[in-house]
């Protein structure tokens, strides 16, 4: 863990301090170089305790993908069917996490005033313990109506508080993880986070799978339900292990320009613009990939963990890849490629059937590279357009926008799958609802990668330096395995610690 913080001279050995800067260019590698002012000197025991911080945040990633992996996901799609929710009800059940986006604004305020970690303790704690309810919801005195009724109040309860614990601890990363090793320490802390996704799914979708109709499918949802909570728990112990970097500073009161900035600044607003045209192109359809896995292409939970595990494992090998890159390019570089690359996945949903699912593990592949370029990518722009005093408006921003797109493309495809026939003829295929939906959101996402390459990110350099990247990668290592095999493994791992 030590090489993701800087030695206390400022650079590594050999290194003289200042910017990183790319070869042949003078332009500063960090985006948030022209952004963000110099970072303050830690002293001995702040650099041990950012060091600890961030080993506990990688094990408070991983637990709380196990969280996920029992209270949302496959385990809610379990809860929507085992209560009977009709297409609408799922559609809102899906909207109900980006429609509580909404409270991404006053979120930030409160950030801003008691503080990222306070914040993100208490509202990530209690959001993790309602599924308490849920585990007594099958043995409730209360007809199907009122359960559904229950289920959607404790996802929109459980979103709201996510929300705003989301904000102040990605507030509160920004603060911790330095700048200059953001993009390696979180693309490594996607791919452990990655492994946890992939065995909590696994886990839960063969206890969904074998579980008996009726009373004994309520008894495994509970039981998820409160193991969900156990794994809450322990994620709150971790977070609180973790150090907050300003704590001895008192932030000023935030003012209304300080909320506003996000919508006055240019390269905020081109960001912002994109993040809602490609949320709402994958809000359209993002309700009804587990649906139609289940009901359509009858895969199971077993099997529908098994191609979100291999989604999570691609990643897992990709991420820290994704965040080299960032480091070395910028956002929106990899934002622009892996969003193009996006598009074209949901067309591939046009060729399962029940008997060939080979198609899937195409996208899996395809979907896991771009999945975790892209969400390295969508994480760190706000960082790299806002400074640290308006960050968490910057953050807030983002998200609700984002969430607020996705909520209102969510419902809207709940509602046109509830009015479209079962079968659309397209280009002599049949297709069911579902898969139009999945035809409609690809398009959509088409349009929203053509608006990325309008962001304006400082100091981020041109598309393709990422391709120009790649091949020089490439060709290092082949030149290295034909002068002397034996050292692509020391170069290797020169390039990892650098």
């Amino acid at each position: 863990m030590d090489e993701r913080l800087p030695p206390p001279s400022g650079g590594t050995a050999g290194r003289p301090p200042g910017p990183v800067r790319a070869p042949h260019t003078t332009t500063p590698l960090r985006a948030t170089r022209g952004g963000v002012g110099p970072s303050f000197r830690l002293r001995t025991d702040d650099q041990s305790a950012v060091r600890r911080s961030l080993r506990m945040s990688v094990a408070e990633g991983v637990v709380a993908e196990l969280v996920g992996a029992c209270a949302s996901g496959g385990a809610i799609t379990a809860w929507a069917l085992y209560l009977g929710l009709t297409p609408v009800l799922v559609g809102v059940l899906g909207a109900l996490p980006f429609a509580a986006q909404l409270v991404q604004i006053p979120s930030a305020w409160l950030t801003r005033v008691h503080g990222s970690r306070r914040t993100a303790l208490w509202t990530i704690g209690v959001s993790r313990q309602l599924p308490l309810l849920l585990a007594i919801l099958p043995w409730l005195p209360v007809d199907e109506p009122g359960q559904r009724a229950i289920l959607l109040a404790v996802a929109a309860a459980s979103s709201l508080l996510a929300v705003a614990g989301n904000n102040a601890w990605t507030s509160w990363m920004g603060e911790l993880v330095p700048d200059r090793l953001r993009g390696r320490y979180f693309g490594r802390r996607t791919a452990f986070c990655a492994l946890g996704s992939t065995l909590g799914a696994l886990g839960a979708g063969l206890a969904l799978d074998h579980a008996r109709p009726g009373a004994g499918a309520g008894l495994v949802l509970s039981l998820l339900s409160l193991t969900s909570c156990a794994f809450g728990a322990i994620t709150v112990a971790l977070l609180r292990r973790q150090h907050e970097p300003c704590a001895h500073l008192v932030p000023p009161e935030p003012t209304l320009a300080d909320a506003l900035r996000p919508w006055t600044e240019p390269a905020a607003r081109s960001a912002l613009v994109f993040h809602v045209a490609w949320a709402a192109a994958c809000g359209l359809s993002a309700a009804f990939y587990p649906i139609h896995m289940i009901a359509n292409l009858r895969m199971g939970f077993a099997r529908m963990a098994l191609y979100n595990g291999a989604i999570a494992a691609v990643r897992m090998l990709t991420a820290p890849l994704w965040g080299r890159a960032l480091d070395r390019v910028g956002a929106r570089p990899v934002l622009v490629a892996c969003c193009f690359g996006l598009s074209i996945s949901n067309a591939i949903w046009l060729f399962p059937r029940e008997d060939v699912l080979w198609p899937l593990a195409v996208d899996a592949v395809l979907s896991g590279v771009l999945l975790a370029g892209q969400g390295l990518a969508s994480f760190s722009l706000p960082l790299n357009v806002s400074s640290r005093g308006t960050r968490p408006f910057h953050l807030a921003a983002f998200a609700a926008a984002a969430g607020i797109a996705t909520g209102v493309a969510c419902a809207a495809g709940g509602a046109l799958a509830h009015v479209l026939p079962a079968h659309v003829g397209f280009l002599g295929r049949t297709l069911v609802g579902s898969q139009f939906l999945f035809l409609t959101s690809g398009v959509l996402r088409l349009g929203a990668a053509v608006l990325a390459l309008r962001i304006v990110e400082p100091g981020a350099r041109p598309v393709q330096a990422l391709g120009r990247l790649a091949l020089d990668g490439a060709l290092r290592r082949q030149r290295a395995a034909r002068l002397d095999p034996g050292c692509a493994v020391p170069v290797a791992q020169r390039s990892s610690a650098a």
